[in-house]
């Protein structure tokens, strides 16, 4: 079949929210009808989420997509000349040109919205398990050593250098070891792993395929939230492929080692992206927190030696055992080093995500890529890290993507959410909110997070209708302190990291008279604030 009439339409959660399905449909039909033979590929996202859905066919020139394509624009497609890349007015031009992509440093999404998601010949024609051939020559400990070269650090959140913990569970001595994947992408904001999952499967097996090698574990599962219905259908599908070519189960590319891997959905619960908490769900209990130490390198699933990394993660792996510890190194800056794809929402004239070497200024992301509000009112803040991230003003957007960066600014990188939002915003209401999510999610083991994000919401109801706010106030930052110092895990740990930081730099938002339709008082605290008022 001619190159040329190969065409693309993502599979991608987010492209099918938008009519990705009907417009692969009506290109089916509409090649039939007309008598042309097509290949149509249903491929990832290339990140891009306002272009879609974004329709791509191959010519001689490269990929030339179009969007956002509606089904009703498909007939006017072909009959401007489509397979050949024919003008139109959704013609977008070459993709690998489009300044979006042309941007970008991409490393681990390389692969994503190019190839077939559950092609093993498409993947391996892109240098797929390239970095797991190379891992089987090397011993566990070079294996190690080229992880700790690269500077990878935990993409989930917490920034811990991924190749101490491959480290800690390759020393340690046990029968059996594991390898788990933190798929439980419960952040506001955030969709990489979901979008990795469902356009590039095959990546995160060969990390995680890496890692079980390295550290001797013959036993891996990915712990996937249950609202990705089409990440698990693809992983499934993927991992059975995998089985079948012989590059998952009891002979490893014929390597005599064996790794042996599983899904496993969890129930909605935020506080299962806590890794030990995850374990608890794996093991068939509630999710709920376990006290360090042991940690799970030592004392993880079922008492082994457990490496638990995120997604992204196992996914820079390969990547890195390809090219070397040092290629990884050279990008990034600081203690950040390599690339982190940048999820970005919220209020956003181009949402998506990009992948860029750490050291990218906020700035560049929000203005220059995202093309600032989508509402075209004036930018006023933005949260970085997830809902337990801080938020930031307009004037600090020069502040770089670095893990020690941000920290500076009592803030976090976390997982690489962005949410964005204009001068209609009102913090007050983002600061009750962060206390009213840490309520509801918090898996209750602990008196500070459990009890305090409940008093927070009391609390700041008060302060938005107006009663004793300076006393209020006071009561608010001696709460956070206590949840920051006394917590067993991030959850209630971070809670007070939006509030001090919507408190710090919007405090006229919590300075004003009641705020409408925000008061969720008990009766008698209303009537007390209206008599107070006369």
């Amino acid at each position: 079949m001619s190159e040329a009439l190969r065409i693309f339409v993502p599979i991608d959660a987010a492209a099918l929210s938008v009519g990705a399905e009907a417009v692969a449909q009506a290109i089916l039909r509409e090649a039939q009808e007309r008598g042309i033979a097509i290949d149509l590929v249903r491929n990832g996202s290339r990140g891009m989420l306002w272009l879609e859905p974004l329709v791509e066919v191959e010519t001689p020139e490269g990929r030339i997509a179009y969007g956002p394509v509606a089904a009703s624009d498909v007939a006017g497609l072909f009959d401007a000349g489509l397979l050949s890349g024919g003008a139109h007015a959704l013609l977008l031009g070459v993709t690998e040109k489009l300044d979006w992509m042309k941007r970008q440093q991409r490393l681990t999404f390389d692969r994503v919205g190019v190839t077939d998601p559950l092609s093993l010949a498409d993947y391996q024609s892109h240098d797929g398990f390239a970095g797991l051939k190379a891992a089987l020559a090397l011993t566990g400990a070079e294996i190690v050593e080229t992880v700790k070269a690269s500077g990878l650090r935990g993409r989930g959140g917490a920034g811990f250098p991924t190749g101490i913990k491959w480290q800690t569970v390759h020393d340690a001595q046990a029968d059996q070891k594991y390898i788990v994947c933190n798929a439980d992408e419960g952040d506001s904001g955030t969709f990489a792993d979901r979008m990795l999952m469902e356009g590039d499967p095959f990546l995160l097996i060969e990390g995680m395929a890496i890692a079980a090698v390295a550290v001797a574990a013959t036993r891996g599962y990915i712990y996937l939230r249950s609202e990705y219905p089409h990440a698990h259908r693809t992983l499934q599908r993927a991992i059975l492929k995998a089985e079948n070519a012989g590059l998952l189960g009891d002979d490893v590319l014929g390597s005599g080692r064996a790794f042996h891997l599983e899904v496993r959905l969890g129930a909605g619960a935020y506080i299962c992206g806590e890794e030990t908490a995850l374990l608890e769900s794996l093991e068939g209990r509630r999710g709920v927190v376990r006290a360090k130490p042991p940690i799970p390198a030592l004392q993880g699933l079922f008492g082994k030696p457990t490496i638990v990394n995120n997604v992204l993660s196992f996914a820079a792996v390969p990547w890195i055992l390809q090219h070397g510890g040092q290629a990884y190194a050279d990008y990034g800056m600081g203690r950040s080093r390599g690339t982190l794809p940048v999820q970005l929402g919220g209020n956003v004239r181009r949402g998506g995500l990009v992948e860029l070497a750490f050291g990218v200024s906020l700035r560049e992301i929000v203005e220059d890529l995202g093309g600032g509000t989508l509402s075209g009112r004036p930018l006023r803040a933005v949260q970085v890290g997830g809902p337990l991230g801080a938020y930031l003003t307009a004037a600090q957007l020069d502040v770089q993507m670095d893990y020690e960066a941000l920290a500076g600014m009592r803030a976090m990188l976390g997982h690489g959410g962005i949410v964005v939002f204009d001068d209609s915003v009102d913090m007050a209401k983002q600061a009750r909110f962060a206390f009213e999510f840490c309520a509801k999610e918090s898996c209750g083991k602990c008196t500070p997070c459990r009890i305090g994000a409940t008093r927070g919401v009391e609390t700041m109801d008060r302060i938005i209708a107006g009663i004793e706010r300076p006393k209020n106030i006071a009561v608010l930052r001696d709460l956070s302190k206590l949840m920051t110092d006394a917590s067993l895990c991030a959850m209630g740990g971070l809670t007070p990291m939006p509030v001090l930081s919507a408190l710090s730099h919007f405090s006229e938002d919590f300075d004003r008279g009641n705020h409408a339709g925000s008061s969720l008082l008990p009766l008698r605290e209303k009537v007390a604030a209206r008599s107070a008022d006369g």
